[in-house]
């Protein structure tokens, strides 16, 4: 089976504000539910595939903002993993009694890149660069009030002196893939996204790519948490935070510009 990578599981919500709690209405016989923040789906969607292929478990995930995946968990949405972009979203999934908080664990830490479709940002090496290009008109962010790349985004324009500057350029993605979407489809001509999904376009030979400083924003320190309250599907998040934390998967991390807790980041960061 193949991992099903599905954007905003609207099912998810609408069986959650049905159930109330939620949780419970997941069984042994139904797949790993794993709500990963946006940035994430090209790593875990590899992992996922893995897993799948090693256990014979599918998995499910439902990628979105951090903040709305965590909304959804508060209010009871049937989830066995959370995976957020940054610490705070999980402290409130915890302060709201959802989670094992003896489950936590950072698994990652993120970087920011400008990212464009076209070949415009091949000379760029600074955000200074960006708002001085008279060519560029508008820029995607994804929305900072709930998406960690999208506060980081924020926070690294305003270090810079920019944000007034940008800010009547700006449009804003639902989330970091969407904010990605936004410049491939031609509705943005530049977007700060999370360095994985410019390294996963990379891949496939699509658009240009140029780290920005990490200095200028907070760190993306990324936790996750099982969610789940029944004790064998809990074990069952357990065993693919495992393959996440694993030889090969903290290989698949790496590939997609994560740093892991403990280690250098690797030269080809530069761009």
């Amino acid at each position: 089976m193949r991992a099903s990578v599905l954007l905003m599981l609207v099912a998810w919500t609408m069986g959650a504000a049905a159930c109330g709690s939620g949780a419970d209405t997941v069984t042994n016989d139904e797949p790993l539910l794993v709500a990963g923040a946006a940035d994430l789906l090209p790593a875990f969607t590899v992992l996922g595939a893995d897993f799948e292929e090693a256990t014979g478990e599918e998995v499910v995930f439902n990628f979105g903002s951090s903040g709305q995946l965590a909304q959804q968990l508060i209010e009871g949405a049937p989830m066995d993993l959370y995976a957020s972009a940054n610490v705070t979203f999980v402290d409130q999934v915890l302060d709201a009694g959802v989670g094992d908080a003896q489950t936590r664990a950072t698994y990652a830490f993120g970087r920011i890149a400008i990212w464009s479709a076209e070949e415009v940002g091949a000379g760029w090496a600074t955000l200074d660069d960006v708002a001085a290009d008279d060519d560029i008109d508008v820029i995607a962010i994804a929305n900072p009030e709930h998406a960690p790349y999208g506060l980081a985004a924020r926070q690294a324009l305003e270090s810079a002196g920019l944000w007034e500057s940008v800010e009547p350029k700006l449009v804003y993605g639902e989330n970091i893939a969407d904010t990605q979407r936004l410049a491939a489809t031609g509705n943005a001509d530049v977007a700060i996204v999370a360095l994985s999904l410019a390294l996963a376009a990379d891949e496939d030979g699509e658009g240009t790519w140029t780290l920005i400083d990490e200095a200028l924003h907070e760190t993306l320190r990324q936790d996750l948490l099982v969610v789940a309250e029944e004790p064998d599907r809990a074990d069952l998040a357990a065993d693919f935070i495992d393959h996440v934390n694993g030889g090969e998967g903290r290989e698949v991390m790496r590939r997609f510009g994560f740093l892991l807790p403990g280690e250098q980041p690797p030269e080809a960061w530069e761009g």
